[in-house]
Parts: C-alpha cells; sequence; structure tokens
C-alpha cells in the first residue's frame, strides 16, 4: 500500500527535493505553496508536474485526504499554522524548519501532545555521527579551544544554522558571535562563525585547538537529496508511532 505524504513549502528548495525523493519512492506526494494561483479552487500547476494547494486549504486537504504524514520546510509562523490544521486533523509532523524562538518550540512541545511529531535541524545521516563525535571529543579534550564555523547558501535566513546550534548545546560554554577589532579570546568562550554565499548546501566545522595540536571535525552536504531522504525516512517512520515528540537520531536508531 502506498504511503501518502504532504509536503509544505513545495515550491522552495527543499519542499521540491522532498517532493522528488517522494516519486522515487513511489509515494503519493500532495504539494503545498504559498505561490499565487489563477485557479478559482487555489489549486495551481507546479514546475515540477503536480498540483499544488494553497495553505489556506491545508485543514480541508488534510481532512480529505487522511495522508500518512505531512513534511514541513518552510519559516516559523507557517510551520505553527501548519501544525494547527495536523492535530485538528490527526495527521503526525516532520518539520525541518528553522529559526523557532522560545514560544514557538513551546508551541511544537505542546502540539506534540496530541500528534507525533518529528522536529530535526539536521536530516542528514552524517550529522548524527558527527554530532556524537563532537560529544566524544568534547570530553576527552575539556581543556582545548573550541570554534565553529558554518556556512550555507546566500538565501538562508537564520544565523546560526539549526545545526550549527545543536552542535554548540554539547557545550557550557559562552558563545561569541564572530570578533571584532581588540577582542582576546575567553578560555571559556567558544567562537561562531557564520557564512551565507552562493548555493552551498550546508557545512558544519568544529575546530578543536590545544596542546601544540589541531583537531577537526567537519560535514559537507553535497547535494539537498540527502537531507530529503532523511526526512522522508522520519516520515515514515513517525507515520508508525504515537503522540510525542521525537527526533531523528531515533529514526536512525
Amino acid at each position: 500500500m502506498s504511503m501518502t505524504i504532504v509536503v509544505t513549502g513545495a515550491s522552495g528548495r527543499m519542499g521540491s527535493e522532498v517532493l522528488d525523493g517522494a516519486r522515487e519512492r513511489g509515494m503519493d506526494a500532495i504539494a503545498v505553496s504559498r505561490t499565487e494561483s489563477t485557479n478559482a479552487d487555489s489549486k495551481r500547476r507546479a514546475t515540477s508536474g503536480t498540483d499544488a494547494y494553497h495553505p489556506d486549504d491545508l485543514q480541508s486537504l488534510l481532512s480529505e485526504y487522511r495522508p500518512d504524514a505531512l513534511v514541513d520546510f518552510t519559516v516559523p509562523e507557517a510551520s505553527i499554522e501548519f501544525l494547527d490544521a495536523c492535530v485538528e486533523t490527526g495527521t503526525p509532523a516532520v518539520v525541518g524548519t528553522t529559526g523557532f524562538e522560545a514560544a514557538e518550540l513551546e508551541t511544537i512541545d505542546r502540539t506534540s501532545d496530541r500528534i507525533p511529531v518529528l522536529k530535526a535541524a539536521n536530516f542528514a545521516r552524517g550529522i548524527q555521527t558527527l554530532l556524537a563525535l563532537v560529544r566524544e571529543t568534547a570530553a576527552s579534550l575539556p581543556q582545548y579551544d573550541v570554534e565553529l564555523t558554518e556556512t550555507h547558501h546566500n538565501g538562508k535566513r537564520d544565523a546560526p544554522s539549526g545545526t550549527a546550534k545543536s552542535l554548540l548545546e554539547i557545550f557550557d560554554e559562552e558563545r561569541v558571535h564572530g570578533r571584532e577589532g581588540i577582542q582576546p579570546r575567553n578560555e571559556d568562550e567558544i567562537g561562531v562563525h557564520v557564512r551565507r554565499a552562493g548555493n552551498v548546501r550546508g557545512e558544519h566545522e568544529l575546530l578543536f585547538a590545544g596542546n601544540d595540536e589541531v583537531l577537526t571535525l567537519t560535514h559537507r552536504a553535497e547535494s539537498r537529496h540527502v537531507f530529503a531522504a532523511g526526512a522522508l525516512d522520519a516520515a515514515e517512520w513517525v507515520s508508525k508511532q504515537k503522540a510525542g515528540r521525537y527526533e531523528f537520531r531515533e529514526v536512525l536508531a
């Protein structure tokens, strides 16, 4: 039996990748996009050749098709609206949107009391390995200086990235976002350096320096396909779960 998913932000960078990946897996994928429609019923013909619905129709769409899961890569304010529709229809949700404020994260937590919600800053399998390695390295080299550099495409809105924040959560040190002028390094700080340029999919580097040596741990995504594949793995997994808040590492486990 084919799985049915709804993809919000379907005309965006990640949404289109998720749609393509879903079709490759033989899933039924329903696109939702805020792109203006000229049709009275608010559908439009997407560039990928599939009908896309306007977000205003999402709740009725979920009620009609009863998809196995919704996959969301949009912006925080839109994601919260979409999760409300998921709650009303009992639809499991995978959220790849980043840049949420604290109050919005609390809303997501409350949402997960009623439906299964899997939220992740990064759906690359390699990032989960990087997180584990950084935890191990931080524990093994507690006196070493740490610096983090992350690079993304020039259209990314939030900085530092959600993945960078996940990496920083491993450490207790104060964060310093870049340096300017006379600013000696404090031994209890981590420098966070953010770059936005071109069409870079995503690169994160942790540098550990001390004892006359340097160790770097780096992950670089060569294609957005890796994120889409992970999100679809998450959608298949979360569709079988009961209400609760889940993380991508649970899918891989």
